[in-house]
C-alpha cells in the first residue's frame, strides 16, 4: 500500500511538476520574432537581454573566427541591454528617440586570459559626431548616435594601473 501510493505521488510529480520545471517558453522581441527563453549555445539570452559567454562565443555568434578579438577572445564577458535597445536595432536606430542602454564587462582574469578587466555603459543620444569626438559631459561618441558613458578598467596589454578612457557626469543612463 505504501509502495503504491508513493509510486502514485511520484507519477504526479512526474505529470504536473516535471514539465513545468522543465519548460522553456518564448518570448517576443521588438522586432517581432518569437525566441526561445533561456540562453543559447552562445551565451545569449534574448528575452532576458543578457549574454553570458567569452569573446569566443560572441565572435562564433556573428558569424566570425573563434579568435576574432585576438587575445581577448577567451575572456569572460556579460552584456545588458533594455527593450529600447532591441527596438532601435530591430528600427535600424531610424525611429528616434530612443531610451536606449547596454552595460558590457569584460573580466581576463582568468587560466590563459588577457589579463584584463574593463567596463563600458553606452547609452543612445542622438546624433553626436565621429567614433571618439569628445562630449561636454566627459564621454564620447560611438557609431554616430550613441556615448560611451564609462569606459574604464585595467589591461596590462596597454599599461600598468586602472585607465580611464571616458567618464561621464553623471554615469548613470538617466534621460537623454
Amino acid at each position: 500500500m505504501k509502495k503504491g501510493l508513493f509510486l502514485g505521488v511520484i507519477a504526479v510529480m512526474l505529470v504536473i511538476v516535471f514539465p513545468t520545471v522543465m519548460a522553456k517558453g518564448t518570448c517576443t522581441l521588438a522586432n517581432g520574432s518569437d525566441v526561445p527563453t533561456g540562453f543559447d549555445q552562445y551565451g545569449y539570452n534574448r528575452c532576458a537581454h543578457q549574454f553570458v559567454g567569452t569573446g569566443s562565443s560572441w565572435c562564433l555568434e556573428h558569424g566570425y573566427s573563434a579568435n576574432c578579438l585576438g587575445i581577448y577572445s577567451p575572456d569572460r564577458l556579460v552584456m545588458k541591454w533594455n527593450e529600447e535597445w532591441d527596438r532601435g536595432n530591430a528600427e535600424d536606430w531610424l525611429n528616434p528617440p530612443y531610451d536606449a542602454w547596454e552595460n558590457n564587462n569584460w573580466n581576463g582574469k582568468c587560466d590563459g586570459c588577457s589579463g584584463a578587466v574593463w567596463h563600458y555603459k553606452i547609452k543612445w543620444i542622438g546624433p553626436c559626431g565621429a567614433d571618439g569626438t569628445p562630449l561636454p559631459d566627459g564621454g564620447y561618441c560611438i557609431w554616430g548616435q550613441f556615448e560611451v558613458l564609462m569606459d574604464q578598467g585595467i589591461d596590462p596589454n596597454l599599461g600598468p594601473g586602472h585607465i580611464w578612457f571616458a567618464h561621464a557626469i553623471p554615469t548613470g543612463y538617466g534621460t537623454n
